[in-house]
């Protein structure tokens, strides 16, 4: 079997958390991809209230750390859609992923959640791989 846990880091990108009951955008953490080759968002919901909330993903690149240079990833620098990692009220409890493929080194995932009145719970990890060093630490740094 091969061994996946020594050749990842994961970074939080959007901390678990009970949301509010509006529409407002969660923008997750910068992701510095410096040192690895591979880049995924594992995307997590747990209950979400609203029976009629949808909640739409967007990844943004760029070469400035604070991302002042930021911009929409074009879908050639995706694996996967941003529409495929969306989801709505109807997905309590899914998992959702959504890779990075551009030459970028920083990214940022954003979820912005619409028609939305009830609560929601959903968390979003980076997950760092191939790095140029191995084994990665642990716990991750």
């Amino acid at each position: 079997m091969e061994d996946l846990m020594n050749s990842i880091t994961p970074r939080v990108s959007i901390a678990p958390y009970a949301g509010a009951s509006d529409n407002t955008a969660h923008v997750g953490a910068i992701i510095d991809r410096q040192g690895y080759e591979s880049l995924t968002y594992l995307i997590t919901t747990g209950v979400l209230s609203d029976a009629d909330a949808t909640f739409t993903v967007l990844l943004e690149d760029g070469e400035d750390p604070a991302l002042a240079d930021a911009a929409t990833v074009t879908s050639a620098g995706l694996l996967g859609t941003a529409a495929l990692a969306s989801f709505t009220f109807a997905d309590d409890n899914k998992s959702f992923k959504l890779g990075y493929v551009g030459e970028k080194r920083y990214t940022r995932l954003t979820i912005t959640p619409a028609n939305n009145t009830g609560a929601h719970f959903f968390s979003a990890v980076a997950v760092l791989g191939e790095p140029a060093l191995c084994p990665t630490v642990n716990p991750p740094v």
